[in-house]
């Protein structure tokens, strides 16, 4: 008896962009490729009309759909994505003057992440976002719902829950966003209790593929999933990472960011970007063997001062250094190291900055409190980690982590 391995074909795809001089509209239909070959397509190629505005009924002009037209039949085109976020009306009217179906960024990205998506609140995070952006989409679609998943843009929560009523939907929605609720409580109680233990946090923050699960599998052996695709990575991790100087603080992998990043995604993994704004220092990283790393850097400044991180401390980390030449011209940087994650070239630098700006502000320390001064003992309790304590017949005897400016002042009980 013979087995044959069943193996999906890679869709036939064809990129469409509209240049309205509103962004860099080469760059974006680059990265669109990207990630469409993230998803599993086969690129055939890329189309970009100029023009004015893309909110035509059929997203470009009557000349070049006709031209796309041609382009589909000869080529045998599966699948159009288009570089922007479209109407119903839209893709209602592409699909049927293409007679191919019709995807948007929007639902390329959520595709990526509904296939890359693990954790349970990743996925409720994935289907919260799908759903949302499904709801207003659901006029005039009963052809294109009917349809068993199988291609990109069709995995997720699946079509059969997309055929119910609005109704359905919203209440489907109303359950997840319970659901995270709670989730995110019990994430806010983990912050509160590393606060009060007085754990540091780093978070690895920065644009999809500049190297951030390769340099937090360099630093701590976390074992995260680290391949050159965008979004190879969605779900936070959370690892220890010892400095220099033998403290230990917590280092997080969040998500990565792309261009014109879906609001719907921004809203929908908050409480995951929000790990950033929590975060005692931040660690932008970006990858400087790409031309538009400046631009990257940037991206990701925008988005965490949307967080509210303007005052936090961050770290440009320019990884993949030793893809350049030369090298010299990014010192000029401010607050920026050079590393490679890959070769651990900087990471010496990198550590001893990080070390630098996480002042250590508690300290461990074995004290004998008199009876007579129960408030300190309180404050121990209430403000720091009691590790142990004892009931001695000249006092409380305890070790503690606390803060060293509270030290200073009971210092005559240090044991």
């Amino acid at each position: 008896m013979e087995l044959h391995e069943n193996t999906v074909k890679p869709e036939k795809t064809l990129l469409v962009s509209v240049d309205t001089g509103a962004f860099d509209a080469e760059a974006s239909i680059d990265e669109l490729e990207q990630l469409a070959l993230t998803a599993g397509a086969d690129v055939v190629a890329k189309v970009i009309q100029k023009r004015e505005s893309s909110f035509d009924a059929n997203f470009v002009g009557k000349g070049k759909l006709e031209e796309i037209k041609e382009l589909c039949e000869n080529e045998e085109i599966d699948l159009v994505i288009c570089d922007s976020e479209l109407t119903p009306s839209q893709i209602n009217n592409l699909e049927n003057s293409l007679d191919v179906r019709v995807v948007d960024r929007t639902t390329l990205i959520l595709d990526i992440f509904a296939s890359r998506a693990r954790t349970s609140e990743g996925k409720l995070q994935v289907k919260l976002a799908q759903l949302k952006y499904s709801l207003p989409r659901l006029t005039g679609r009963g052809k294109e719902l009917s349809r068993l998943g199988a291609g990109i843009g069709t995995r997720g929560p699946g079509e059969s829950k997309l055929e119910v009523d609005r109704r359905h939907i919203r209440e489907k929605i109303h359950s997840l966003e319970v659901q995270l609720s709670e989730l995110e409580k019990r994430r806010d109680s983990l912050r509160k209790r590393r606060k009060k233990e007085g754990v540091e946090t780093v978070a690895l923050v920065g644009y999809t593929n500049a190297g951030k699960s390769t340099l937090m599998n360099y630093l701590t052996d976390a074992g995260v999933l680290a391949e050159d695709k965008l979004f190879a990575t969605l779900d936070p991790t959370a690892r220890k990472l010892v400095l220099f100087d033998g403290r230990e603080v917590m280092l997080i992998d969040t998500v990565g960011l792309v261009r014109r990043l879906p609001h719907h995604l921004v809203e929908a993994f908050k409480s995951t970007l929000e790990e950033a704004s929590n975060a005692n220092l931040i660690l932008n990283v970006c990858d400087v063997s790409s031309e538009d790393f400046n631009e990257h850097l940037n991206i990701t400044l925008g988005l965490l001062n949307s967080l509210g991180c303007q005052d936090k401390p961050i770290i440009s980390v320019l990884n993949k250094c030793d893809l350049l030449l030369d090298s010299t011209n990014l010192l000029s940087l401010s607050n920026s190291v050079c590393i490679s994650a890959k070769t651990g070239a900087g990471i010496p630098d990198l550590l001893l900055r990080i070390q630098q700006l996480l002042p250590n502000k508690r300290r461990k320390v074995t004290l004998l409190i008199p009876f007579t001064e129960g408030s300190v003992a309180g404050k121990i309790r209430k403000d720091g980690v009691v590790l142990d304590e004892q009931y001695t017949e000249n006092g409380i005897k305890m070790t503690a982590i606390i803060e060293i400016d509270f030290i200073e002042k009971i210092k005559d009980m240090i044991v």
